[in-house]
């Protein structure tokens, strides 16, 4: 019998173990060790089916799931206020759709019936059908094909010329960031120990029915960094619910008593939306008193040193007229909708706004996070309630006047996005129809100004025709209109750069100031051409002044924003102070106001739904027809196109992006 030996196995350097065999079994047991590999490997391929089968027994029920909320979005549908305001683009839509499918018909007809009929001769016809179906193709080829194909080339050239114009502010961005050039401020900075050295500066925080945010945005003007004597803080309250005024009267009288310099306005006669609001404040007596004013839409929360970081950028420029920060967003990641929007706008901030500021001194002021010499506001004619962007108004007028702007890239304050897709749609739209109607409106002024022919040429054909009108126009009417067209007019198909290409390179150059969005490369680019049809009616609406075109929707807040730290703890402390003041000055107003408002919510709850969005659903429709269509004549990347394209537009129709309401 052979003796026994031992068998020690390292497998780590910290870790073996050790095995004693017997002689001639040493074999056995080795090949039974390497017998257990294969079953654990069945045991792994087992835990992962198990897994693949967990996901797909998931999916039928969000499947389900999503049907039925569908059906009941349906059921519970009605028409929305813009809907029934643009109804004429509404029928086009639907009398193209109508013909599209009769279109769709007729050719699956031909192409089962095997008809070649460019072999064909008039004498070979065989039947009324047949007859009908050749002389439409006639026509087409002579008459309709000519003019489609014009249509497109036009719309092309556009295209390229708005491509190309995105690429030249890309280049200026990178130009940016290689030679560093960035504002400098001119002089020695403010005496931190004199108070007196600091300039006059006036804080106006507008609102309108904004109870979600109105603390958050408060304590945040409370807090900035500026010696108290020197700073004003105007709350412009426009609500037109009694209980929130006395909510917001009391949050302003809570930093009142702890030392800040703030007070409340509200106007007996709310005209003009925000304009009228900011203009009724700047009509104040004491107004002359201040150098400065900086204002923030009610969601923004400005950081402490943000007047430290902006005001002193005036000292030594007296042409200087606006400085403008940066939004940064604390719910982009929200959702679809918050992520796509994210993009956008950090490409508008990063790219267009950086660039304009250093190459042309002037850009769109923003609305809001933005410090106005007040001297360049009066000399510019102030506030104007004739369009529904006064932040523009007033930025053309200063332009036209001599003021310079710049835009500070690092400089952030905090906001929040709108969560559902009704919000940004109606956001949106008031977007594009104002820059029209200002348009419309300062067009004799820029021409008859005293400033260069150059600010006059990028001021009519950059920065409205180009950016506001052509933009807007060629993606509706070439990816919308012209592309499914096409499908049925094969003498006017559109090429592949057109449709594929050159859209993916300068989405992909939308999406480099907001790099972790690349993922969402694709359907950025289909969402973009979806919303091409609401910013297409907007702009025809504000250029020939439909009714839609001075339509003001103040924007849905959430009060996301108050997960900031800075915020929260202004929160706690003004908790702790609201209840100190209630006890010190033995009144319930703020409870009774409080509980007012909960058995208002108990008893008539917020009647907020998802809505079905008919243009959306008409052009899914027709563009998915288009789709079908292509298949017919084997286009690979068109069909491809259309059909993603057109199940973008049925998601946003049934309003399956953005915030979902059970």
């Amino acid at each position: 019998m052979a003796p026994s030996s031992v068998v020690v196995t390292i497998e780590k350097p910290n870790k073996f173990s050790l095995v004693e065999i017997n002689g001639s079994d040493s074999t056995l047991l080795l090949e039974k060790q390497k017998a257990v590999s294969p079953k654990q490997f069945t045991w792994f391929l087992f835990l992962k089916a198990n897994r693949v089968f967990a996901c797909l027994s998931w999916l039928p029920m969000a499947l389900k799931t999503m049907f039925l909320s569908v059906k009941k979005r349906i059921a519970l549908s009605d028409v929305s206020e813009e809907e029934a305001k643009s109804r004429r683009l509404y029928r086009f839509i639907k009398v193209f759709l109508f013909i599209s499918i009769f279109a769709l018909v007729l050719e699956i007809f031909a192409h089962l019936k095997k008809w070649n009929l460019n072999m064909i001769q008039p004498w070979e016809v065989q039947g009324l059908f047949q007859w009908c179906y050749l002389t439409w193709l006639s026509f087409r080829v002579d008459y309709v094909a000519p003019l489609v194909l014009t249509m497109s080339k036009f719309c092309i050239v556009l295209f390229l010329i708005q491509s190309l114009d995105r690429l030249i502010l890309c280049l200026g961005c990178f130009w940016i960031k290689y030679k560093n050039l960035k504002p400098r401020i001119n002089g020695d900075a403010y005496d931190i120990e004199d108070g007196s050295s600091f300039p006059m500066v006036l804080v106006q925080i507008p609102m309108c029915n904004e109870r979600e945010v109105f603390a958050q945005s408060i304590a945040a003007a409370s807090q900035l960094d500026w010696p108290k004597d020197r700073i004003l803080i105007q709350v412009l309250d426009d609500s037109d619910d009694g209980n929130l005024q006395l909510l917001i009267k009391d949050e302003v009288s809570l930093w009142r008593e702890k030392g800040v310099n703030i007070i409340y306005r509200h106007r007996l006669i709310r005209t003009g939306y925000k304009a009228g609001n900011l203009k009724s404040a700047m009509a104040c007596d004491y107004v002359k008193d201040y150098e400065f004013v900086a204002i923030f839409d009610a969601d923004f929360q400005p950081n402490p040193d943000f007047l430290k970081q902006t005001v002193p950028h005036f000292k030594g420029d007296p042409e200087l007229g606006l400085v403008q920060a940066r939004w940064s967003f604390v719910n982009k990641d929200e959702n679809l909708l918050t992520r796509l929007q994210n993009i956008n706008l950090c490409f508008h901030f990063e790219v267009e706004q950086q660039v304009n500021g250093a190459f042309l001194n002037f850009f769109g002021f923003n609305g809001t996070a933005g410090v106005w010499r007040i001297k360049a506001l009066e000399d510019s004619g102030g506030w104007l309630e004739r369009t529904t962007v006064e932040d523009m108004d007033i930025a053309v007028r200063a332009h036209l006047n001599g003021w310079k702007f710049i835009f500070l890239n690092d400089v952030k304050v905090l906001c929040e996005l709108p969560e559902s897709y009704e919000a940004y749609k109606k956001q949106q739209h008031r977007w594009h129809s104002g820059p029209m109607q200002l348009f419309r409106l300062c067009l004799p002024a820029i021409v008859t100004s005293k400033i260069s022919v150059s600010k006059k040429a990028n001021l009519i054909f950059l920065f409205f025709l180009l950016r506001k009108l052509i933009l807007p126009f060629y993606s509706f009417t070439l990816f919308c209109i012209i592309l499914p067209l096409t499908m049925f007019i094969p003498e006017a198909e559109l090429p592949l750069w057109v449709i594929c290409y050159i859209p993916i390179f300068m989405s992909f150059l939308n999406i480099l100031p907001a790099l972790k969005s690349f993922p969402f490369l694709v359907p950025y680019l289909l969402f973009e051409n979806t919303m091409s049809v609401t910013k297409f009616n907007a702009m025809i609406s504000g250029l020939f002044q439909l009714g839609s075109a001075y339509e003001w929707v103040v924007t849905k807040k959430t009060g996301r924003s108050s997960e900031s730290d800075l915020v929260a703890l202004a929160e706690r402390e003004s908790k702790s102070l609201n209840e100190e003041k209630i006890t010190r000055r033995h009144s319930e107003s703020g409870l009774e106001t409080l509980n007012k408002l909960k058995k208002q919510e108990e008893i008539t709850p917020l009647k907020k739904r998802n809505r079905l969005y008919r243009k959306e659903l008409v052009l899914a429709f027709l563009l998915l027809t288009a789709a079908a269509r292509s298949l017919l004549s084997a286009h690979g990347v068109h069909f491809y196109f259309l059909l993603f394209q057109g199940l973008t537009f049925l998601v946003v129709g049934l309003d399956l992006i953005g915030e979902q309401i059970s």
